[in-house]
């Protein structure tokens, strides 16, 4: 196996039990109990298991249903709302190509993460949010609409809404106030500087941060977990991407969240152990299990 492709090493167990706000099981290589099993024993015994489409936002409704140790959430992902709109004659590799459906069908597929929505199992809605990266001005609309529809969904439902925001602080921040936030706001994969970390805490808003934080390019985001307050701060894997660094290329998986937690712990100058009580802490009340 190229070492490229090797996934890392177990790292070090943790004493405090945390759980992976933020993961993709369904796009990561063996089974879901192969997964829980390896997370479990390094003391990550909880994984949020995030929808991106209607197909995987049911999967992970499905799969939490079947382990305890596994909760959803469910959304259109905001790349996925232009392309059912405008569809996408390239297509990606896991969805293939897209004939354009229009506003009929953004609607039927917001509809049906409504109904998910409901379920008992899924403890929040997303991730949706805004991409400027990957999204041109032409499916901006679809974008925005599909956001809006979903802060909708989750305040009805009680559920925490989980927000991807790339590239695209102001307009999030901006929508949010014009919708009204529901009471629990999660920021996955927090990009922001420090500025934008006071304005989410201002706002109280959850902060989860990825194995980018790690990196030695994202001083920004140092500087931003550094003034996060110690209750609002999450931790995820967004596995299979952001593998932390030393590992960074390789597979991410829930397993490696003890490296992003521990390089986090030293950011806030804190004790590992105290920074999992409080992310173990958090990820429970943000997502409400």
């Amino acid at each position: 196996m190229d070492r490229k492709d090797a996934p890392p090493p177990l790292p070090e167990p943790l004493r405090v039990p945390v759980a992976d706000s933020h993961t993709h099981l369904d796009m990561q290589a063996g089974t879901v109990e192969e997964a829980l099993a390896k997370a479990a024993s390094v003391g990550v015994t909880t994984v949020v298991q995030v929808g991106c489409d209607l197909e995987g936002s049911r999967w992970a409704a499905r799969t939490a249903a079947a382990h305890d140790a596994v909760h959803a959430t469910v959304a259109l992902h905001p790349n996925e709302a232009p392309r059912i709109v405008l569809g996408d004659p390239d297509g990606t590799p896991r969805q293939g190509a897209r004939e354009p459906g229009g506003a009929a069908a953004l609607d039927e597929a917001l509809a049906g993460i409504d109904e998910l929505a409901a379920l008992p199992q899924v403890r929040g809605v997303g991730e949706t949010g805004l991409d400027h990266f990957r999204t041109g001005p032409d499916g901006m609309a679809a974008q925005q609409r599909s956001f809006r529809a979903h802060i909708e969904i989750a305040k009805r439902h009680g559920k925490a809404l989980v927000i991807h925001d790339r590239e695209a602080h102001d307009d999030v921040l901006r929508i949010l106030r014009e919708e009204g936030a529901p009471e629990r706001v999660v920021f996955h994969c927090f990009s922001g500087d420090a500025e934008m970390a006071r304005i989410c805490a201002a706002d109280g808003y959850f902060m989860s941060f990825a194995g980018n934080v790690t990196f030695k390019n994202a001083q920004p985001l140092r500087d931003a977990l550094a003034v996060a307050p110690a209750e609002l701060i999450l931790v995820e894997t967004d596995a299979p991407f952001l593998t932390p660094a030393p590992f960074r290329g390789r597979p991410n998986a829930p397993y490696l969240i003890p490296v992003t937690l521990r390089a986090m712990a030293e950011v806030k100058g804190v004790t590992e152990d105290a920074l999992a009580t409080a992310v173990a802490a958090n990820t429970a009340r943000a997502f409400g299990y």
